[in-house]
């Protein structure tokens, strides 16, 4: 293991967790309908916390091999996507412009599991729980606009 390039990786992420505890979901949040299945509010860091050791892992194996180029470019996508969700969903209410951001990161996320697979088996695996938690959130982003449509709506007038 490349620990240099694994912090370097996982440095990237910080940026993405950052946001997280800059626009908090707070008060506007908590009084929109929400579907039952919505995740309790403490599943959230610690998914997170999970998906990011995993997600850099993965890239600093890939990062080792040779004709990693473009799975890394994906992984850059993904992660700068992954940065943007929470200012525009959190931050600016913006559940239609996010729902567009996180259609976007699921594609990078998916190409980046893709592009990693075929270079090492094992990181393009430990993209995968990402994969299925940015399905959930996309689900979530989904049901929480189409059950508040005034809210979205509100900020666009």
């Amino acid at each position: 293991m490349d620990w240099m390039l694994f912090l370097t990786f996982l440095a990237a992420t910080f940026a993405a967790a950052a946001t997280g505890a800059m626009f908090q979901p707070g008060a506007w949040y908590d009084r929109l309908r929400k579907p039952a299945w919505t995740p309790p509010p403490i599943v959230f860091p610690i998914a997170w916390t999970t998906l990011y050791l995993l997600m850099s892992w993965a890239a600093m194996r890939v990062a080792l091999l040779p004709g990693s180029g473009q799975a890394l470019a994906f992984w850059s996508v993904q992660i700068a996507l992954n940065t943007l969700w929470t200012p525009v969903f959190f931050g600016l209410r913006r559940m239609r412009a996010a729902m567009v951001v996180i259609v976007a990161l699921w594609l990078a996320v998916a190409a980046t599991a893709w592009a990693f697979a075929r270079l090492d088996g094992w990181a393009g695996a430990a993209m995968l729980p990402y994969l299925l938690w940015v399905t959930i959130a996309s689900a979530l982003n989904w049901s929480v606009w189409r059950m508040n449509p005034a809210e979205d709506a509100a900020l666009r007038a």
